[in-house]
């Protein structure tokens, strides 16, 4: 893992089971950098901003359904995009094939998604890493979350990764 992780992390809610056995429909699992962040950092956040959502335990809040939530409104802003014909929203990076496979793991505070392609593993079972500002734009951070951390850390005053306390449904 390329960022510190915290002293004493939140992993009262994580899932631990699913982080290992969660299947993409290409038949691989969680990248290896997402896996070593959530077992290193639990739920944080990270660089004052960013808060990764790591499965969750039944009966708590902010893990991948939450994330499944955002996707499903980012498709929805993209694909009435598309309809208006507004391309600034996939440049300078993207496409509009690419923006219907993002899925959405990590939401900023101000708004602003990361976001895996799934359907675009690497050779070492990463996915690439795309940030959309303000839930429009499209811009390439990685080809793992470990190179998004870097770009993110040096983006943001706050150097650190915070642990936050889990909230039950």
């Amino acid at each position: 893992m390329s960022v510190p992780a915290p002293e004493a992390p939140s992993f009262e809610h994580v899932d631990f089971e699913a982080l290992d056995s969660f299947r993409f429909p290409d038949g691989g699992g969680y990248p290896q950098s997402y896996r070593e962040f959530v077992r290193s950092c639990g739920w944080a956040r990270t660089f004052g901003l960013w808060l990764i959502y790591p499965p969750v335990q039944p009966g708590f809040a902010d893990g991948r359904a939450r994330a499944a939530n955002l996707t499903e409104h980012f498709h929805t802003v993209f694909r009435d995009g598309e309809e208006e014909e507004f391309d600034w929203m996939i440049e300078p990076d993207g496409s509009w094939d690419l923006a219907e496979r993002l899925e959405v793991f990590g939401w900023s505070e101000n708004g602003d998604l990361l976001l895996w392609d799934v359907a675009s593993r690497n050779a070492d079972e990463e996915f690439p890493v795309w940030e959309s500002r303000g839930m429009n734009t499209l811009h390439l951070l990685g080809s793992s979350l470990d190179e998004a951390l870097l770009k993110l850390r040096e983006r943001s005053e706050a150097q650190v990764i915070e642990p936050l306390r889990p909230a039950r449904l």
